[in-house]
């Protein structure tokens, strides 16, 4: 058919293709009813076979470093809220600016895996590790997928990243976590508790404010999370003992305020921000002696810990704050007792066979026969809820003998 979907498009946006005079015609109705693209695909037809529309004349597609302009302008006002994510976007489209091999291609040019691998190169002989040209690769990806969006081009060029790129996956023991806390000063102790023991990424903590605890929903109380990267970034977490006293702490030493910051700091942003723990947590690994380290692998050590408890996925990932339960997906390894015990509280158990020939029974031993004389799952018949006859195929003896 000439009217058709995008495959893999996020909308439902009808398309046509057919040929005029040895042409192409290929637009988007803008539609996502099949009989109204069907209508304007007529149209269309009608109007050039009347000479009204003539053919249209396809707009040469920018350069990369032309739409690179117009990118920019994009990503200040979409993260105008997110000075970080900003400022990612700025230094990697400034850093491929620096490359005209690819940054003078249009962006519908055929040639642009070719020199993105010479980019690649490039950014490798600076010594730049593979995440650090995921970053700049993605940026690219983000900028074509854009511009198919705008209707600059009609497809985009597949960016492939990197293989081999590292992950954030320093985990503290017991013991280091002890003796890091004791070399902190009061304020870097009191944030990497909260850490530690409720999972936040430094950014989340930073901005907690008074408004936000709830001293009375749970056990020790909650923290409640209203900034954040996603929108699953805002949730609620439970506090532990520990983490309640050193918030209780903080709030008698601030005179019991309703509202504020709970670590406030002389900054712009009148909290504590990243560079105000950076001198007292080099000091605090220096006379800790721990490896080194960064304060975001304290939540990552939260999560491992919650993954090796048994944590389920999807309360795992509310916790984490994750979007996707892909990325909860690499702190959750279930061994072979987690799956026993998951199978016994979920209790399945009691309606499934037992193995004939097993470790109950032994290999070669006799099945106990039934109530029909015979090792064979017995037919019962009961009434349900409603009075109508309910039959059951079971070989458990005790069902067996309730029945009889």
């Amino acid at each position: 058919m000439s009217v058709f979907l995008q495959p893999g498009a996020k909308q439902r946006i009808y398309w046509y293709r057919f040929m005029y005079n040895g042409l192409v015609i290929r637009r988007s109705t803008k539609q996502s009813n099949h009989k109204v693209a069907l209508q304007l695909e007529a149209e269309h037809r009608s109007k050039l076979a009347k000479g009204e529309a003539g053919i249209y004349e396809k707009t040469p597609a920018p350069t990369l470093a032309e739409f690179s302009k117009e990118f920019l302008v994009w990503a200040e006002a979409k993260f105008r809220a997110k000075p970080k994510s900003y400022a990612y976007y700025w230094n990697s489209v400034h850093r491929l600016l620096e490359y005209p091999k690819l940054t003078s291609l249009t962006l519908d040019d055929a040639r642009i895996p070719e020199r993105l691998t010479g980019y690649i190169a490039k950014r490798q002989v600076d010594g730049l590790k593979v995440s650090s040209i995921n970053h700049e690769l993605r940026c690219v990806r983000r900028m074509l997928h854009l511009a198919v969006k705008w209707s600059r081009i009609d497809s985009a060029t597949n960016v492939e990243m990197l293989p081999g790129e590292t992950h954030r996956e320093f985990v503290l023991s017991p013991a280091e976590e002890a003796r890091y806390l004791a070399a902190c000063q009061p304020l870097l102790a009191s944030v990497a508790t909260v850490l530690v023991d409720s999972g936040m990424r430094p950014e989340e903590a930073n901005r907690l404010r008074w408004e936000s605890v709830r001293w009375t929903q749970g056990r020790h109380g909650s923290l409640h999370v209203t900034f954040g990267k996603t929108s699953a970034a805002r949730r609620m977490i439970p506090m532990t003992s520990r983490v309640r006293a050193v918030v209780k702490e903080r709030r008698q030493e601030q005179g019991q305020p309703i509202e504020g910051w709970i670590w406030p700091g002389p900054t712009r942003s009148g909290h504590i921000e990243p560079c105000t723990l950076k001198k007292a947590h080099k000091r605090a690994l220096r006379d800790s002696r721990v490896r080194t380290f960064v304060l975001y692998s304290l939540r990552h050590t939260f999560l491992t810990r919650l993954g090796m408890s048994g944590c389920d996925t999807w309360t795992f990932a509310r916790l984490a704050g994750h979007g996707n339960v892909k990325m909860s997906e690499r702190y959750v390894h279930p061994n072979d007792d987690n799956v026993l015990v998951a199978m016994e509280h979920s209790g399945l158990s009691a309606f499934s066979e037992p193995a004939l020939g097993g470790p109950e029974f032994g290999h070669g031993a006799e099945i106990p026969l039934l109530a029909n004389g015979k090792g064979e799952p017995q037919l019962l018949e009961s009434k349900d809820d409603f009075g109508g006859q309910c039959r059951t195929r079971t070989c458990d003896l005790l069902l067996v003998r309730q029945a009889l």
